[in-house]
């Protein structure tokens, strides 16, 4: 049996169906919201992060964790909360796999915990973590987590961690920031570009290296599963080719971006909308654009789809979304 952390998230969600297709038996930890789970065969048990007893009850009689979850934060100002979910929320979860002699944990780990400088180098495992007060929370907090899942192995508990990149794609039904700037994109309603870019990488891809990894990675492996680097406004022209409505016209520097940032994320406020602009996103599109999966690809066959083939997909999984909901 394998038990998932952060099932209803967009990796969760589509990681449970490629682990359903392959007729394995899954138990989902969900905190709250379960509407990626809906309709499929799966035991769901509430778990909390930070609630060791619901971890240990959760984790009893699992053979292998894939640990997913953790705040995504968006903001600069919590760092307690980012320390209590993906920090302490990690010892936790290595707490209860040993509890319950778990075989195997996959810890899903970020980019964004590794130093990206030499930005003319490619970024690869061997790349140390970011470490430091002045680090931004989310990133602290996540270099911190990789921390506490390199250490596993030597408390007894098999490890593999997994690095993705900034990860799209369909079954994003929260949505994720960058499943909601898609969309917005696609309506023609984002008035203007951000010069800079992401690695991009398919979720079904780096489901499918995670589980490669499961199979085939030696004890406290480690992989990057990364995809390919476009710009912003690469993202643009794809999503203009498929839907037929013209790209942003603007494109405006990143420190303009993030000048205005505080207005724009004010403004969301007082409309309801999520910010598109925000801070981790403006500081992830400095981050390196060439980050190897040059080992995940001799190590565990990891190819990733092309980027244009990702984007007509995710969008073409939300306009049948919307269209479900038009129906019911």
């Amino acid at each position: 049996m394998i038990a998932v952390t952060g099932a209803a998230g967009l990796v969760g969600g589509n990681l449970v169906r490629a682990l359903l297709a392959q007729g394995r038996s899954v138990r989902a930890l969900v905190h709250h919201d379960r509407r990626a789970l809906a309709g499929l065969d799966v035991e769901t048990v509430p778990a909390d992060l930070t609630d060791p007893v619901s971890l240990q009850k959760a984790l009893r009689g699992a053979d292998t964790v894939y640990h997913l979850a953790s705040t995504i934060s968006i903001s600069t100002g919590n760092w307690e909360e980012l320390e209590r979910v993906n920090v302490i929320g990690t010892r936790n979860v290595i707490e209860a796999c040993l509890h319950n002699n778990v075989r195997r944990m996959l810890y899903f780990g970020s980019i964004h915990a590794y130093q990206q400088n030499p930005f003319d180098q490619p970024l690869d495992e061997d790349r140390p973590l970011l470490t430091g007060e002045h680090i931004p929370p989310y990133e602290r907090s996540k270099a911190l987590a990789e921390m506490e899942a390199r250490q596993a192995p030597d408390r007894g508990l098999d490890t593999v961690i997994l690095i993705p990149s900034a990860i799209v794609g369909p079954f994003d039904f929260r949505p994720s920031y960058f499943g909601a700037a898609l969309q917005l994109l696609a309506k023609g309603r984002i008035p203007a570009l951000v010069r800079g870019g992401y690695d991009w990488v398919d979720v079904r891809d780096v489901v499918e290296g995670a589980i490669q990894a499961e199979r085939l990675a030696p004890r406290g492996g480690r992989y990057i599963l990364s995809g390919h680097w476009q710009s912003i406004q690469d993202v643009a022209r794809v999503t203009a080719e498929i839907t037929g409505r013209p790209a942003p016209r603007f494109t405006i520097p990143i420190w303009l971006a993030q000048l205005a940032q505080p207005i724009m994320a004010k403004l969301a406020q007082v409309n309801g909308s999520q910010p598109i602009y925000t801070r981790p996103m403006l500081n992830a599109m400095n981050s390196n654009p060439h980050i190897s999966h040059v080992r995940a690809a001799r190590e565990l066959g990891y190819s990733p789809r092309p980027f244009q083939q990702t984007i007509a997909d995710t969008l073409d999984w939300f306009s049948h979304q919307r269209g479900a909901h038009h129906h019911e």
